[in-house]
């Protein structure tokens, strides 16, 4: 069944779109993750413009992440105080993040940098947390092996402004999370992103919280700097697609339910391997894209 969606100016099937918001719904319920990494791509690929698909990403990522969080909450692995300092920086991050979006869409640029900044974020990242992992999971099977420490301390854990974070067991500078947060906020509002993948490895690695509590408290800060990218968005470039978002956001908030029920039964070490592996594949099809000649070598548009 085939829907016209106004602000993307393109024809899809509902289904297809429905299919899409419950994959990605799963799948930020495993990993905590937003799940706009995976959804923007996939948008892009079925033909969705890509200012639009980042935009409505944004969007659909609300109602999904608000109900992975829920779950999280009712175990108990959300901290709450850390969610906000990581939400506080977002939203300065995500305000200079569409000042930037729309730049770029002036100058015409903003497919380009969209695609180029997947590859290139998606590929390092990917590459990174497979390392790692298969590493992780290679010491645990020694046996007599000494667990190797999730975080090292290094010269910004002696940061001033230092903070405790009760539920996260930790007692940093509160500007090791403010800038994380404004970071994810200026690529949410350029790639659709929740900043999920990059903010689950900085939350383990850079912070050191817990793996217990790092899905439910990056999936707060996701709603937060989503709800704020896509207000944003639609105030100043008018490319959110709310009928997009609600078509993928009924398949996400089935999808989430079941990922978070799923991915409380893996190991820590296998789930990173899982998401490493995500990462690689979107990345690899971005890049392929890129180096593939196009039907036509000239197109016709209007400037604004």
């Amino acid at each position: 069944m085939d829907v016209y969606l106004p602000i993307a100016a393109v024809t899809q099937d509902v289904f297809v779109l429905l299919a899409l918001g419950l994959c990605v719904g799963f799948i930020s319920g495993i990993f905590g993750v937003g799940g706009g990494f995976l959804l923007t791509p996939l948008l892009i690929f079925i033909g969705v413009p890509q200012a639009v698909a980042v935009a409505s990403s944004a969007n659909q990522l609300v109602g999904a992440s608000l109900s992975g969080m829920l779950t999280h909450w009712k175990r108990g692995n959300v901290d709450f105080k850390m969610g906000g300092v990581l939400s506080a920086g977002g939203f300065v991050g995500s305000a200079a993040g569409v000042a930037l979006f729309t730049l770029l869409r002036r100058l015409g640029q903003i497919d380009l940098v969209i695609s180029l900044s997947y590859v290139l974020l998606l590929g390092t990242l990917g590459t990174l947390m497979m390392i790692e992992s298969v590493g992780a999971i290679v010491r645990a099977r020694q046996p007599g092996a000494r667990r190797r420490r999730l975080h090292q301390h290094t010269w910004f854990h002696g940061l001033p402004f230092k903070v405790r974070f009760r539920r996260s067991k930790l007692y940093i500078s509160a500007l090791l999370p403010l800038g994380l947060g404004f970071g994810i906020g200026v690529l949410s509002a350029i790639l659709g992103i929740g900043g999920g993948f990059l903010i689950v490895p900085a939350m383990i690695y850079v912070l050191g919280m817990p793996t217990s509590v790092v899905p439910g408290t990056s999936l707060l800060q996701t709603v937060f700097i989503a709800a704020s990218v896509t207000v944003l968005q639609a105030m100043t470039n008018q490319t959110v697609d709310a009928l997009l978002a609600l078509i993928m956001l009924l398949g996400g908030v089935v999808g989430v339910q079941y990922g978070a029920r799923y991915g409380a039964k893996l190991r820590g070490e296998y789930l990173r391997v899982l998401l490493a592996l995500l990462i690689l594949a979107v990345g690899a099809k971005l890049l392929v894209d890129l180096t593939v000649p196009p039907d036509s070598r000239y197109s016709i548009v209007v400037r604004e």
